[in-house]
This record gives C-alpha cells, sequence and structure tokens, in this order.
C-alpha cells in the first residue's frame, strides 16, 4: 500500500522522480508500469498497471448511455496513460496531464493506498488546509465507518 508524501520538483521535460519507498512498493507487488489519468480534484492520479485494470474492469460495466458514465469515461478513462519507470526510477508525465495538474515545478506525490496522486505543491496546500478546516466533519463519517 502507498502512505506518505513526498516533495519533489518535475523537470522541463516533464519527468518526476518516482520516490524510492513507491518504487520499492512497485517492484515488490506490481512491476514498472505505471498509469496515470485526470483526477476530478485537479491532480493526477498514478496506478500501478494491475491496480487499474481492476478499474477498467469496472468501467467496462458501466452503461455507456447514461450521461454521467460517458462523462466518466470520456475525462478519466480517456485521459489514461502508460508511463513506465526509468532506469533512474523517473516517469515522463504527458504535457496534456501537466496542464490539466498544473504541474510546473513544485509537486508532491501522495501515497493513497492502492495509487499515487500527484500534485502541484500550491493545489495540494489548498487541499490539505481545507481538509484541516473539515476535520471535525470527517471524524463523524470514519466514525460511522467504524475507524
Amino acid at each position: 500500500m502507498f502512505r506518505g508524501r513526498f516533495e519533489h520538483t518535475i523537470d522541463l521535460k516533464g519527468r518526476i522522480s518516482i520516490p524510492s519507498k513507491f518504487r520499492d512498493i512497485l517492484l515488490d507487488k506490481y512491476d514498472e508500469r505505471l498509469i496515470i489519468t485526470n483526477n476530478y480534484d485537479g491532480c493526477l492520479v498514478a496506478y500501478p498497471f494491475k491496480e487499474w485494470q481492476i478499474v477498467e474492469e469496472k468501467a467496462s460495466k458501466l452503461p455507456t448511455l447514461k450521461k454521467e458514465a460517458a462523462d466518466f469515461l470520456r475525462f478519466f478513462i480517456s485521459g489514461a496513460t502508460e508511463c513506465p519507470i526509468d532506469k533512474l526510477g523517473r516517469i515522463l508525465v504527458p504535457s496534456v496531464l501537466r496542464e490539466h495538474a498544473k504541474l510546473e515545478k513544485d509537486i508532491v506525490l501522495v501515497g493513497t493506498l492502492k495509487q499515487v496522486e500527484i500534485w502541484a505543491k500550491t493545489r495540494w496546500e489548498l487541499i490539505i488546509a481545507r481538509a484541516q478546516k473539515n476535520v471535525d466533519d470527517a471524524r463523524e463519517v470514519l466514525a460511522g465507518l467504524g475507524l
């Protein structure tokens, strides 16, 4: 499982170094292929290939005549790109995905169990501030789930 957050930079060519902790998980449990796509929260999400296959399997069962399902497929699935990790532990993020997430220099990679989110640092700081502000609401929801 991916957990923790790591601050990095993205280079001018759009390459990101994957934290060694995350690479170790990929090599131990998965392989070196990541599928990266858009996220509705304004970041990117990177799935190990094995986890992405589960997403695709579930998505393939959506009723495509429903507007919400079609919108999801157009946005989330169509943005998916395989980004293999190179020998230096980096991935190349396509420009269209970098633009969507506003990745320019400072970024944060966030482990969220079965996937990794990739945030522009300025957006991440806003999301964390909002989460801290709403901590009481989150506690109630989590207590209702037995956590």
